[in-house]
């Protein structure tokens, strides 16, 4: 407790006007119900990661520049696991229900089937009439929009969830689809009729399923024994968190506000050089990487003498350069969250999954190719959110984050 009002105090002596935290407006359930995932790595490198993470970024920057132009409690707990690029669910679609491995992502909203597995439809299938698609900057997919029953736990079951179908899809492999669980608002578009597709966690709680509009996602890091996390919905797995849970607004500067996004500031080490000033940007579970404005990128080069390796993109550090890395510190909202050296690291387990030495030391902070003062300047990905719990209240238009067990943890 002592180390974290320390990082409290760090906080509000560098942010000069704080954002209001709220107290967590959700209660914990005593029986979540959860559902078991696998851990999924398929990339061919490093590059091709760091590719993709920028191609999403550009996409999530005109398609929320887009959207900005226009826009006792009851719960239900779904396993999510650490797919070292991906996070997937199995969900069922029908009646009865066929089995589909999904990518969980805060970054789209519409849920779809078919870029692996055939969508099989059944009597609660009702093909609406109109086309439908997205495009995810290193993907995408297009077909026909469907109504179907949707089946996340056997106390979590969905009617008539907007559904995409797939005829035609590129860049996914070895999934079926997405389960969209960002802002609704983001499917404005994606369907031929122009209306709003609401997300499975907006009906889920329309139908009386869960008692607030509200997301909890907890992950164990790549370098973890516990391969799996959690989703919540509805509410927050207290059980899964270390302290409190701090809740921010929604940013107001598009086109973050499109998002899960946030406002934040960086620093690096307690001498607290300044790494990015306070701006806006998303959290992003569809995103793998700690992607930062280029600016903001140089900072943290100059500060951990890194350089960009020729064979991974990624940028590396000697074991000696290791030893005296600092912490990231970042400021959202009155609270400070310490990004701990050993988070900062690439997980040496899969070193050579990405064409790197197996005893070289890569970062997960990458270049997220534009300036900072556009709106979107950082992009907190999974290697970020596996340190913290992370909470959308769409409801409120908030955003919690809370320590775990996992904050600091040395086990890479």
């Amino acid at each position: 407790m002592a180390r974290f009002s320390a990082l409290l105090a760090l906080c509000v002596a560098t942010v000069t006007t704080p954002i209001a935290v709220s107290a967590s407006p959700v209660v914990v359930r005593d029986s979540p119900v959860s559902l078991p995932f696998v851990r999924r790595f398929k990339l061919s490198g490093a590059s091709k990661l760091i590719e993709q993470d920028r191609a999403r970024a550009q996409v999530l920057k005109a398609v929320g520049h887009a959207s900005g132009a226009g826009r006792g409690m009851k719960r239900a707990d779904v396993l999510v696991t650490n797919g070292d690029t991906s996070y997937t669910v199995d969900v069922g679609v029908g009646t009865p229900p066929t089995q589909y491995t999904l990518l969980i992502d805060t970054g789209s909203s519409n849920t779809f089937v078919g870029a692996g597995k055939a969508y099989v439809t059944t009597s609660s299938s009702k093909d609406t009439g109109y086309s439908a698609s997205v495009t995810y900057g290193s993907g995408g997919w297009s077909g026909q929009e469907y109504t179907d029953t949707v089946t996340l736990s056997p106390e979590l079951v969905i009617q008539n969830q907007g559904v995409g179908v797939a005829n035609s899809s590129v860049g996914f492999h070895g999934v079926d689809g997405i389960l969209g669980i960002g802002p609704s608002a983001l499917t404005k578009g994606t369907v031929s009729d122009g209306a709003v597709v609401p997300t499975v966690v907006e009906n889920a709680y329309t139908q009386g399923l869960i008692d607030q509009d509200v997301i909890g996602i907890s992950f164990a890091p790549s370098s973890s024994h516990d391969s799996s996390g959690v989703l919540t919905f509805g509410g927050v797995d207290f059980w899964k968190t270390f302290g409190p849970v701090n809740f921010v607004p929604i940013t107001s500067t598009s086109p973050a506000s499109q998002y899960v996004g946030i406002d934040q500031s960086v620093t690096y080490g307690w001498g607290r050089t300044p790494i990015l000033a306070h701006t806006a940007g998303i959290t992003d579970t569809g995103s793998t990487l700690l992607l930062l404005a280029t600016d903001a990128y140089d900072a943290y080069k100059k500060a951990t003498g890194a350089v960009a390796d020729s064979a991974t993109g990624l940028l590396k550090i000697t074991a000696d350069q290791y030893a005296k890395l600092e912490s990231l510190f970042f400021c959202i909202g009155d609270v400070t969250y310490e990004f701990v050296p050993n988070a900062q690291i690439w997980p040496r387990s899969l070193n050579t999954a990405i064409g790197g030495d197996a005893n070289g030391i890569y970062l997960v902070v990458a270049d997220l190719g534009s300036p900072s003062g556009e709106g979107l300047d950082f992009i907190n990905g999974y290697t970020w959110l596996e340190r913290f719990y992370h909470v959308y209240d769409a409801g409120n238009q908030a955003v919690g984050f809370a320590m775990t067990e996992h904050t600091f943890s040395q086990s890479n």
